[in-house]
């Protein structure tokens, strides 16, 4: 039985039934992780899923996620697991604690065969900055297109079938753009509607864990299995937690869908297009309304610098920790400080130390006014006039990017439209905090490609039913590769 080709639903069903069993399931995982050839994996947990699978709770197994393997991005703290968040500074790092995403999954009777790469410490859009090199997107044997970042491992490793799952993190777009790129459901909840206790932080007001499914209902089922208080983290949303799953149907008719044309003219792309503007006729034709919004583009174009000052600013302050003493790599000097600047110079790539040094002069007691104030000004207008169109509508709707995957030798125009406003629109539900998820609506000379539902705060639900009437309309769920699977 191909069980890669399978979605948590399917082999909930099969291991209830008795026609699987939970090691035949990680067997074959821990297989396709060592023969990934697309740069997933930090480190495969192949003696702890053995351990975990041994430990298994017998009356958990009617849990959802009971005996289903998955991978974590390698920036969710797992005690006495390798954890190194793809830097060299955190090389050899084994966390003392859990964190508590990886904890309710153990505890759902999930099992953990494996670490997935990533941008270095989740900063970057292109699954490149990693101390293990680029990671590569499935849908291209030949590893010349990007699978995007930074949560690229956790995509490369759902869209490969090694697993119906995987957790990543969304501070911009980490999750929902992946996803767009390798043709699977990923999903950016509320913000403080997951527990982040454990999570590297690395812009902590914009941060927001996230996962990868290879189908809308699955989606629902992890929410489900994650979403609720934690008195470990402060920032943990207090909201009672729906039945997401139970609650999925794709009744909608009545509900108002907007259209931004702003966002949506900068597809230039013939066949994107195309799907999309056909994905807007069959909402409609299952009775949503669908109303074409407009926003200033001075807006819109502010969107990727405000989330440049703001995300970099927050992460110079946060990730100070990382000196060298208090744990990580350390590279040893004639002093405090030479041991500090020695471990910090060696121990971040180029990439990071750039941000770092943007972040620092934003925060500068001579730069403070005109950068950071300024880009928490920006981020407000951008935050009210999103608020302001789910004031009349029940969701936005866009294309995820205006293109599928990129070359990795690609270059942006960084002051054209196409990138400020198609390329980076999605930190915006950063910046608001609100319910996002990227689901696959075609293909483009082979590559697939995704669009964007965002909700209300704490309107997963609604997000989630028009995402399942869409996907079961299309027909794109459990998508995969051609090529052989065992």
């Amino acid at each position: 039985m191909k069980y890669s080709e399978l979605n948590i639903v399917d082999l909930h069903r099969l291991l209830v039934d008795g026609e699987i069993n939970s090691k035949d399931l990680i067997d074959h995982a821990i297989s396709l992780a060592k023969e990934d050839d697309n740069n997933c994996f930090e480190y495969i947990c192949e003696k702890e899923s053995y351990q975990q699978l041994n430990e298994l709770d017998p009356s958990k197994k009617n849990c959802l996620l009971y005996g289903i393997p998955f991978v974590l991005k390698d920036n969710f703290s797992t005690k006495d697991i390798p954890t190194t968040a793809s830097s060299n500074i955190l090389n050899g790092y084994k966390p003392i604690f859990s964190s508590e995403v990886y904890q309710r999954l153990i505890d759902n009777g999930a099992i953990l065969i494996g670490k997935t790469t990533m941008d270095e410490l989740a900063m970057g859009g292109m699954g490149v900055t990693g101390h293990l090199g680029k990671i590569y997107n499935p849908w291209d044997p030949k590893h010349e297109h990007i699978v995007g970042g930074s949560s690229g491992g956790s995509a490369s490793a759902v869209s490969a079938g090694i697993v119906p799952f995987s957790i990543g993190s969304d501070t911009g777009d980490s999750v929902r753009k992946p996803a767009s790129y390798s043709g699977i459901v990923g999903f950016k909840p509320t913000w403080g509607r997951i527990s982040r206790h454990g999570l590297f932080p690395f812009a902590p007001s914009l941060d927001t864990v996230g996962f990868f499914t290879k189908s809308v209902a699955d989606s629902a089922i992890v929410l489900g299995a994650l979403a609720g208080e934690d008195e470990k983290d402060t920032t943990c949303a207090k909201q009672k937690v729906d039945k997401y799953f139970e609650n999925l149907n794709d009744n909608i008719s009545g509900k108002r869908i907007a259209i931004i044309d702003e966002i949506v003219e900068q597809t230039k792309d013939e066949n994107i297009l195309k799907s999309f503007n056909d994905s807007v006729a069959l909402l409609a034709s299952l009775g949503a309304q669908i109303n074409h919004i407009t926003i200033d583009k001075e807006i819109l174009r502010a969107v990727y610098p405000t989330y440049v000052i703001i995300s970099c600013s927050e992460s110079s302050s946060n990730n100070a920790n990382l000196d060298g003493i208090k744990f990580g790599n350390r590279i040893e000097g004639n002093s405090y400080e030479e041991t500090v600047i020695k471990s910090r110079s060696e121990g971040f790539s180029a990439p990071i130390k750039k941000r770092f040094i943007i972040g620092g002069y934003a925060l500068s007691s001579v730069e403070e006014d005109n950068l950071y104030v300024k880009a928490l000004r920006a981020r407000r207008l951008i935050v009210d006039s999103i608020n302001k169109i789910l004031e009349d509508n029940d969701v936005i709707y866009l294309p995820s990017s205006p293109t599928t995957a990129p070359r990795f030798d690609v270059s942006f125009d960084k002051m054209s439209d196409a990138f400020l406003i198609g390329e980076n629109h999605l930190p915006m539900n950063n910046f608001s905090g609100l319910p996002s998820l990227t689901l696959p609506i075609g293909f483009s000379n082979n590559m697939p490609f995704g669009a964007n539902i965002t909700g209300r705060a704490f309107g997963e639900q609604t997000v989630l039913n028009v995402a399942l009437a869409l996907e079961n309309k299309l027909g794109l769920k459990d998508l995969q590769p051609k090529k052989d699977k065992k």
